[in-house]
């Protein structure tokens, strides 16, 4: 790990995953049996910049209605959940939804966790200048396998903050694992959760008629192609979202429309006609369930704010 580097009014520590480990997870994806990746690797800066596109999108609901949700119910989110907790977002993105909760928090200080750390440091740093009194600390890290903050970050009471659905994209075994550790005594957590609602809907939110959503799923070819000495043919591979109602999650797929051999991260892979490259699940809860969910991590509900058409909902916990 980096040693800490300060910056004006904010602490940056770079956890940042490295090349190798990447190339590791390709190698093992693209060897199993479906082919899979997991869906942290789409950020880097063009992934990053292409997902706050798709966020802007009409047919992308979930950032719509969880900002509207937070403009409506950001000081009552804030008056549950107390003041002067440090405040923890993980991937925290473009940092745009934390902006209406810390007015009303008075928090102890600000913790930005993301895996994106051009998309990070220039939050951060925005956030910092926005807020010249409150401590700011970004950390690049990869949190899907278990958070573990770094020393630097003050004690006191948590509060975790998760919004955008992102909790969907982790298996609900996986999920449960990831909220577990976090649920000890005094911390909350206030996350986003997409609901269950028409297939079309769902759907048409991954598989945008602009094709800013299948750019984005495809610059993941992009990147093995920069970083690993890829040949991906980009128009080789086709874009794919559907709704497994089995699994209860939307699944994202690039499929191979030819039978081909691809050279990446020092490796040759054989994709036969038709075949998919897992890219993201993104699961869809009722309420009761995800509340179920939460209590078997240890977290207890408080606090439920939805929309009129119960696409979505904005949760909050405590231990």
């Amino acid at each position: 790990m980096n040693e800490p580097l300060a910056l004006p009014r904010l602490v940056f520590i770079d956890r940042e995953p490295a090349s190798a480990t990447f190339a590791d997870e390709v190698r093992d994806g693209l060897a199993a049996m479906p082919k899979r990746l997991s869906p942290k690797w789409f950020y880097d800066t063009l992934g990053s910049r292409l997902f706050d596109a798709i966020c802007a999108l009409p047919a992308y609901y979930p950032t719509r209605l969880e900002m509207a949700l937070f403009a409506r119910h950001g000081e009552a989110m804030a008056a549950c959940a107390g003041t002067g907790r440090v405040l923890v977002e993980l991937g925290s993105g473009a940092g745009e939804k934390v902006r209406h909760l810390l007015p009303h928090l008075e928090a102890a200080a600000y913790v930005a966790v993301d895996i994106s750390r051009d998309a990070l440091l220039s939050a951060a740093r925005s956030q910092a200048e926005e807020t010249p009194l409150l401590p700011v600390f970004a950390v690049c890290d990869d949190f899907a396998s278990g958070l573990e903050l770094p020393a630097a970050i003050p004690d006191g009471p948590r509060l975790y903050f998760y919004p955008g659905s992102s909790i969907g994209n982790f298996t609900p075994d996986e999920a449960i694992a990831l909220l577990s550790p976090l649920a000890t005594p005094g911390c909350g957590l206030l996350i986003g959760v997409d609901l269950i609602k028409d297939v079309a809907v769902m759907e048409m939110a991954y598989d945008d008629p602009l094709g800013v959503t299948a750019a984005f799923n495809r610059n993941l070819l992009v990147r093995m192609n920069r970083e690993l000495g890829g040949n991906f043919d980009l128009p080789r591979f086709r874009h794919l979202a559907r709704f497994d109602a089995g699994h209860g999650r939307i699944e994202m797929h690039l499929e191979s429309g030819v039978a081909q051999d691809v050279k990446v991260a020092g490796r040759v892979f054989h994709f036969g006609a038709g075949e998919r490259l897992h890219t993201e699940s993104s699961y869809k809860y009722r309420l009761d369930d995800f509340t179920a969910l939460a209590l078997k991590a240890g977290w207890r509900r408080r606090g439920c704010w939805t929309d009129a058409d119960g696409w979505f909902a904005e949760l909050y916990f405590e231990a």
